[in-house]
């Protein structure tokens, strides 16, 4: 049974001029011990999908269709006390900005102490005692002295170790990570993303790791989703995703990416921009936008279908046109 299930997703937001459909039929699973990437364009609807699966929408954004499962039990319909004791106990949460994940007026071993017997039967020296090895754990320096400093003493890595301690505090099966090492320079974020795949792999914890970076995605995942306007484009996993993208739209992320091993003067691109949430065109809503859209594209909309060892919301993957193809040749 997967840890995560994600049935048919709808998240709508209300206006004055109607309501926005900010993510539109997602679905996907992550299984024990797995680190699924969830990659696209900023606008792609990637952090709302993982705001939707931890409790945190913001109003007046709200879950308007589909599941969220969690080990088997429905959790995006319960009350707002029960999702709350679930989004410490069963699923960690690591954002961006750690700033915002911990309070400045209390020490971090204080933060620490209270999530941990918030969620687990201990008494407050085995708490204090949990707290200083979960700061060993994530590589904090001289972790006995420094659990009663406060978060402006440490540096901005530093700080992000202390969130991922945090996440980790009540022993979750689930890790949702948005945008984790983004804030970070390029040798903190490997340290980050090591630090991340060592711990829970060493803990059996599954992950969710929100990002645009592709260079991380491929260092860290299993598997990956790739996310255009809403909804998903791809997924399957990470090396056949990468070196065989089945969707025009992912061949694109990768064409952009920068290769050492080529001498460009200049850098692919795809054109055009992510629409408005106001402006998704019908049919395939990358049609505007894709080098290998045909008249179908722009009328009907697919979903995802078996593409190699990939899944791409794509007609071109459809059995009818590949035989189409056969009785041309």
């Amino acid at each position: 049974m997967p840890l995560l299930e994600v049935r048919n997703l709808v998240v709508e937001i209300p206006g004055r001029r109607g309501t926005l459909r900010a993510l539109d039929d997602i679905s996907f699973s992550i299984e024990p011990g797995e680190v699924l990437g969830v990659v696209g364009e900023s606008g792609a609807g990637k952090s709302l999908t993982g705001a939707a699966i931890i409790g945190l929408l913001e109003p007046p954004a709200h879950v308007a269709g589909g599941e969220i499962l969690l080990e088997g039990q429905r959790i995006d319909q319960l009350p707002h006390e029960k999702m709350r004791h679930i989004r410490g106990k069963r699923i960690g949460a690591i954002f961006q900005d750690p700033l915002t994940s911990l309070n400045p007026l209390y020490t971090v071993g204080r933060q620490l102490e209270e999530t941990i017997r918030a969620h687990l039967p201990v008494t407050q020296a085995e708490a204090r005692r949990r707290a200083i090895g979960l700061l060993e754990d994530t590589g904090i320096p001289a972790a006995a002295q420094r659990i009663d400093h406060y978060p402006h003493q440490f540096s901005g890595g530093m700080r992000q170790r202390v969130v991922i301690a945090l996440a980790l505090a009540a022993e979750p099966t689930l890790i949702v990570a948005d945008e984790p090492t983004t804030a970070l320079d390029v040798s903190i974020q490997a340290q980050i993303i090591s630090l991340l795949k060592r711990l829970c792999r060493d803990r059996g914890a599954a992950v969710m790791l929100i990002t645009h970076d592709m260079g991380v995605i491929a260092e860290t995942c299993d598997r990956v989703a790739v996310m255009y306007a809403g909804r998903i484009a791809e997924v399957g996993p990470v090396h056949n995703v990468i070196h065989e993208a089945a969707h025009p739209y992912t061949a694109g992320l990768m064409a952009a990416i920068p290769d050492m091993s080529q001498e460009r003067e200049r850098l692919n691109q795809i054109d055009g921009a992510m629409p408005r949430l106001n402006a998704i065109p019908s049919g395939c809503a990358y049609h505007p936008r894709c080098p290998r859209a045909f008249e179908r594209c722009s009328v009907e909309r697919p979903e995802l279908m078996p593409a190699g060892a990939t899944r791409a919301a794509c007609w071109l993957h459809d059995p009818a046109v590949a035989r189409k193809k056969e009785v041309a040749a």
